[in-house]
């Protein structure tokens, strides 16, 4: 096939920000190559992207020298920056991370030595420094962490859209992937259109594993999809600015915490329970396809196994608001069930292997002229740009082959 046979050098599967992201590096790294991407809803950021608490994390919670840590600390700095070039609106707000019971506090002097590990400012708080920062916060002990903030993900995806000079296809469903190593992939969406390229990018967040199947690859693990349902809270004076618990090591998700929002409202959450649909957003949102390929999967249920004690206070929480509340209670006695109203949820798309490991560190695996991202959860959209490098180098090392 001639270069005119092809509708791109590149085409990736999804246009969240991580798929833009990778969009917007191969366009800086090879002026020039032609960028195909297509997104099935009919705009950018629409599940993972544009549901989160939209903060830019500072990487402390992550294993030194895992991508998370290395991609985050180095993600919170550039997404500043690229936000005040294109006048997006962000802060760096600083956050607490508040231990309220004993038991919490070895694990809250781990977290300070794995922020100085990983190169981040943290000071250490007694109770009466903590409501210097936050009055109305309780805690025995407390972490300050400088270089935590909040931006509009949102809108970085439309820009880094705009900026990567991609062709972006949005109400593009991706069905068919047809790969033959010695001339490309070609791309049926739902519509009938065929997109024919040199490499695939897969970047298709809670549909990244069902993409790698189509094109061939075994992803060796699966989404196991978890909504995460929020609350407003009524009175947002309560909160300065992010307020977290230590989170629990064995479990990959950081507890219902208060962050203060661009917009000035201060979102309460998430809990994490099993979603009934990889974009169940709520309750009554069930996919019997869906969930069924999710109990086919021996991973699930050995999660459940282990984590069953975990899993069943989420359930409670999501179940009952005064449960909820008095989780938040924990960290700001004053909010109360009636301070709480509902807010929009998010699903994370989190991959776990056969044996039901948990997949902690982001993970990219490549076949032949593919490259698939495969769990690229939080903190995946602060750490979207360098994220986006790393996929955009291999997959023009791809297309160099």
């Amino acid at each position: 096939m001639g270069s005119r046979a092809f509708d791109g050098d590149v085409v990736v599967v999804g246009g969240g920000i991580v798929g833009l992201s990778t969009a917007y590096a191969v366009s800086r790294a090879a002026p020039g190559t032609r960028i195909v991407v297509l997104e099935k809803e009919p705009g950018p950021a629409r599940h993972q992207t544009g549901r989160n608490s939209g903060v830019i994390h500072s990487g402390i919670y992550y294993r030194p020298g895992s991508l998370k840590a290395r991609f985050a600390v180095r993600g919170a700095a550039e997404m500043v920056k690229f936000c005040a070039e294109y006048g997006i609106e962000h802060a760096v707000t600083g956050k607490l991370i508040v231990a309220t019971e004993r038991d919490e506090l070895p694990r809250l002097h781990a977290l300070v030595q794995r922020g100085r590990e990983n190169g981040i400012p943290v000071r250490e708080l007694g109770p009466a420094q903590i409501q210097e920062y936050e009055p109305e916060v309780r805690g025995l002990a407390a972490i300050h962490v400088g270089t935590t903030g909040i931006a509009d993900y949102r809108a970085v995806a439309e820009r880094l859209a705009e900026e990567s000079g991609a062709e972006i296809r949005y109400g593009a469903d991706v069905v068919q992937i047809d790969r033959r190593p010695e001339r490309g992939v070609a791309v049926r969406t739902r519509t009938g259109d065929i997109v024919r390229a040199r490499v695939l990018v897969n970047c298709a967040g809670l549909q990244c594993d069902q993409v790698a199947r189509l094109a061939g690859d075994d992803p060796e693990m699966r989404i196991v999809p978890f909504r995460g349902e929020y609350f407003e809270l009524r009175r947002p004076d309560l909160v300065r600015g992010l307020v977290y618990p230590v989170p629990d090591p064995a479990f990959p998700f950081l507890g219902v915490h208060l962050t203060r929002g661009i917009d000035g409202g201060v979102h309460v959450g998430p809990n994490a329970v099993p979603a009934l649909a990889r974009e169940g957003y709520g309750w009554g949102v069930v996919r019997p396809k869906e969930l069924a390929a999710t109990l086919a999967w021996p991973g699930s249920w050995r999660i459940a196994r282990r984590h069953w004690r975990y899993g069943a206070g989420e359930l409670r929480r999501s179940a009952s608001k005064s449960a909820f509340a008095q989780a938040v209670r924990r960290l700001v006695p004053a909010v109360t069930a009636d301070d709480l109203v509902p807010a929009p949820a998010g699903v994370r798309a989190q991959a776990v292997l056969r044996d039901g490991t948990l997949v902690d560190d982001f993970l990219i695996r490549e076949g032949a002229r593919t490259v698939h991202v495969l769990n690229a959860p939080s903190p995946a959209a602060t750490a979207s740009l360098p994220i986006g490098r790393e996929v955009a180098q291999r997959a023009l090392d791809a297309l160099g082959s």
